[in-house]
């Protein structure tokens, strides 16, 4: 690359989506935080999160969706923004400024939640009664005629609400089960008037909003909207991709200027978001939208795209013409920024755990396994925007080079502290750089990992690695400040836990251990599936999979548990269910079950049930304790402990 040469010139090229000319290619994808009051309006936390997104450098930033009636049918998240009556609008400017103070086009997106709206209600509403499958949603009423007007209009007047407020374009939802996509869909339109039917009268809902939308806002003002390429409902009676194509066109024709492409519903049973589907991987449907439409009729994408080499290939093909980013701008706003200034070690990179979906479906705030300042941004302590230097910088000790450690290392360096972190191994990462051995995606914890190392770094951060802490070195050391982080390691009281059969569940995944052909994994939690799924993986073995409850892994997010117990099923593994391990006896492990004891053989048995390792505890008094070294827990409760440990000091 040549000295003043952009490294990624497609996505940093101006564009424009109708007559609004925007800055670069890369667009804040609209999500829900939960940040606003229950009523609708908009509220200090919610503005200060879309300033951040503003301040990061996309040239497009887009609200969380807005939902259009009265009644709350279409409210689907308890802090959603409405726009429903004018007395919204003046909330909602706040937000069309700020974007706007920081150089970037405002967005509004208008929402109906549809058959998973209702948040506040006993029913949700629909085209048509069809049942639902997953248990948090409520029943749908099928809309009549004059409830579908009413809704069209609702939608429509909430675009003049949107250019009131001072957006330069507004943005509908069609996606991932809300309403305008019930009625698209055959899966859950079952009706038989002008509504229903054949593609083209599924789809007069949403021509109908848009031609509505378009006749308001008048020939220029930017139309644009998110509609599926692939519903992935083909085991129900969904759209094929070919009717998806088709209503894209009717979109297109209606008036629309932007069609953002994305996959998938909330019901769907395959993958869409999660670490298992490979980045780029959908980037095949926006290349088949690009070259069914009109070339001034842009299409943009989120879904998968963390890395800025996929968009930027897609864009220099012409492929794709606008990026956009949701999870990974949540995790990181800055992240336009510092792609434009090659500095993308210092971004900190979303792990599509999808805890913040997790928490939306909790009817909680919005919340980030990597970014714990998300929601804190006008908070300085919280440093978003950086952490001041101390007056008076201290000696800092932190014994463990985990997740929690590293973060706590790195913000104590930032603030100026003199720091050296003291680990047991001779690479960094802890269970987090263990886990990234696992299948399904899993090596992208190393992102994490060598992000929080590059912090650490950036900071002068001196690392003692291959080095064991003991008591007396905790009692002679002169460090202002001691944390131990020493995290957790998998261990067993059971009669026979110290066979040469018997081994850690880390050791198996670091490689270091090659277990038998038949395999018994002692644990209830995340840590012994994905030692099973290793496993599977790694293929030659035979594996039982003994836990108490009904099914293991209750510390996983929803978004994962369900695909991870049909890849164990897949597999063949044995879930010994409600069973507690006795005794670990040569020929394998006795377990105690409702229908009584028995023996389940095993030529290798796996504990994969984790302990905290504190026995440094005691060692002087004022040490602090972080991360799994206090108690076992998921990797954003690491990255959490080491966060408010790095603030306080």
């Amino acid at each position: 690359m040549k000295p003043g040469e952009m490294k990624y010139p497609h996505i940093f090229q101006p564009g424009n989506i109708g007559k609004m000319e925007v800055k670069n290619r890369i667009k804040y994808a609209s999500t829900e935080t939960n940040f606003n009051y229950g009523d609708g309006y908009v509220s200090d936390k919610e503005v200060a999160y879309m300033e951040a997104q503003a301040r990061g450098g996309a040239g497009m930033v887009t609200t969380q969706g807005a939902y259009t009636d009265p009644r709350g049918e279409g409210q689907g998240y308890v802090g959603m923004m409405g726009i429903w009556h004018d007395r919204y609008i003046p909330g909602l400017k706040r937000i069309s400024n700020i974007i706007h103070e920081h150089g970037a086009k405002a967005v509004l997106q208008l929402m109906h939640c549809g058959r998973v709206g209702g948040i506040n209600l006993e029913y949700t509403v629909g085209p048509s009664v069809v049942k639902q499958r997953i248990p948090r949603f409520r029943e749908p009423v099928e809309m009549t005629r004059e409830h579908i007007e009413i809704a069209i209009e609702e939608h429509v007047q909430g675009a003049r609400r949107c250019m009131e407020a001072g957006f330069d374009a507004v943005e509908i939802s069609g996606i991932v089960g809300y309403l305008i996509s019930n009625f698209i869909s055959s899966y859950t339109n079952l009706r038989t008037d002008e509504y229903g039917g054949d593609v083209k009268g599924r789809s007069k809902f949403m021509k109908d909003i848009v031609e509505g939308i378009r006749k308001e806002v008048g020939p220029d003002y930017p139309i644009i909207i998110r509609l599926c390429a692939d519903e992935l409902l083909h085991d129900r009676g969904g759209n094929t991709p070919e009717e998806s194509l088709e209503v894209i066109k009717l979109a297109e024709k209606a008036g629309a200027d932007c069609l953002s492409v994305t996959a998938g519903w909330q019901e769907s049973a395959v993958s869409v978001i999660s670490r298992d589907c490979k980045m780029g991987q959908w980037l095949y449907l926006a290349k088949r939208v690009r070259e069914a439409l009109k070339p001034e009729t842009k299409v943009s994408m989120a879904y998968r795209l963390f890395l800025p080499e996929h968009p930027e290939e897609a864009l220099a093909k012409g492929d794709l013409d606008f990026w956009e980013m949701c999870r990974p701008m949540i995790a990181d706003p800055f992240l336009p920024t510092k792609i434009a200034e090659d500095r993308q070690d210092e971004i900190i990179p979303c792990m599509a755990c999808n805890i913040c979906l997790a928490r939306l479906f909790r009817d909680a705030e919005l919340n980030c396994m990597v970014r714990p300042s998300l929601g804190h941004e006008s908070e300085p302590e919280w440093g978003f925007y950086g952490f001041p230097k101390v007056e008076h910088p201290k000696k800092v000790w932190i014994i463990g080079a985990g997740l929690a450690g590293l973060q706590a290392a790195g913000i104590a360096a930032e603030k100026g502290h003199r720091v050296t972190v003291t680990e047991k191994k001779d690479q960094v990462g802890g269970q987090s750089a263990i886990a990234s051995n696992g299948p399904h995606g899993d090596e992208e914890f190393m992102r994490l990992v060598n992000y929080l190392k590059n912090y650490c770094d950036r900071g002068n951060v001196t690392f003692e690695m291959s080095k064991e802490v003991t008591k007396a070195d905790i009692e002679k050391s002169d460090a202002d400040t001691i944390i131990i982080a020493t995290g957790a390691v998998p261990k067993s009281d059971l009669p026979g836990a110290d066979g040469k059969h018997v081994v850690s569940c880390l050791d198996v995944m670091e490689g270091t251990v090659n277990p038998g052909r038949c395999v018994v994994i002692l644990g209830s939690k995340g840590v012994a599936i994905s030692t099973a799924l290793y496993l599977l993986e790694k293929g030659g073995h035979e594996i039982s999979l003994v836990h108490p409850g009904k099914k293991p892994g209750a510390d996983v997010n929803p978004s994962y548990i369900w695909r991870y117990m049909s890849k164990l099923k897949e597999g063949n593994v044995n879930l010994v269910r409600h069973s507690k391990p006795q005794e670990i006896t040569d020929k394998g492990v006795l377990v105690k079950t409702p229908e009584g004891e028995k023996l389940i053989e095993a030529d290798t048995v796996i504990l994969a049930d984790m302990y905290s390792v504190n026995d440094l505890r005691e060692a002087k008094k004022g040490v602090y304790m972080i991360g799994d070294a206090m108690i076992p827990r998921r990797g954003n409760s690491a990255i959490l402990d080491g966060y408010k440990m790095g603030m306080r000091l």
